[in-house]
């Protein structure tokens, strides 16, 4: 299966073409630089290296979120209209799981995090079950103590990644011994992990998928304080 890969749903983007499950190609860059206008040049350039066309893919792997709203809809956007226009299965994966992917322990929860500011973040908990990554702990937006919390209560060793210094603090406060961190290359998007992940997920609807941002807008917030019986439907679309 030949595979294109996307991450853009956070600060680093990237991006990944692989043959069953051999990488032929993958770029990371991990600078303040806007995804729309490195994205579809690195594609491309990908694809040259690989060797392969377009119409040659058999399925495009998108990161669907949580993370940055707009790096979400550069991605989506541009994997949903690959898809279309080539005919070709698009995959949703969990941007969070594609960080968890980053360790391999058999023996801790994993439980990858991205700051959404406020004490708050977007995390959920993988574990490694027979060679597959399982979500345990249900992505979501969480305040930091909360999901401590959570992780205190199943009573297991715990590996986090992408914690700040901050968090790690608050983190080694409460868990001791029972927190390690994973070292800030594992916090960093792997498209080869995507598309690995991609593999064992069925495809999507092009036309219905959306990306999961797991928290509102703050424009859908002030809306809502106006709007209470209108839902958020009426102010945007999510890609």
């Amino acid at each position: 299966m030949k595979i294109l890969a996307i991450d853009t749903s956070n600060k680093a983007m990237s991006v990944a073409v692989t043959a069953n499950n051999e990488v032929l190609a993958e770029t990371t860059l991990n600078h303040a630089r806007s995804h729309s206008g490195q994205l579809l040049p690195t594609i491309e350039q990908l694809m040259q290296q690989s060797g392969l066309q377009p119409s040659d893919l058999d399925r495009v792997v998108v990161a669907a979120g949580p993370g940055s709203y707009t790096g979400l809809r550069i991605g989506v956007t541009t994997a949903k209209t690959l898809a279309y226009t080539e005919d070709i299965q698009l995959v949703g994966v969990s941007s969070l799981a594609v960080l968890a992917a980053n360790v391999h322990d058999t023996e801790a929860l994993i439980v990858p995090m991205m700051d959404a500011r406020r004490n708050n973040v977007f995390a959920g908990g993988y574990q490694w079950v027979d060679g597959r990554l399982r979500n345990v702990i249900q992505d979501r937006h969480i305040a930091v103590p909360t999901l401590i919390a959570e992780v205190q209560a199943l009573r297991q060793p715990a590996i986090f990644i992408g914690a700040t210094p901050t968090m790690r603090e608050e983190i080694l406060a409460q868990l001791g011994h029972g927190a390690r961190f994973a070292d800030d290359i594992a916090a960093l998007p792997r498209g080869s992990r995507l598309a690995q992940l991609g593999t064992l997920l069925p495809p999507v609807d092009v036309d219905s998928f959306v990306p999961r941002y797991l928290r509102v807008t703050e424009a859908e917030r002030n809306w809502l304080k106006t709007h209470d019986n209108q839902g958020s439907e009426h102010y945007v679309e999510k890609v």
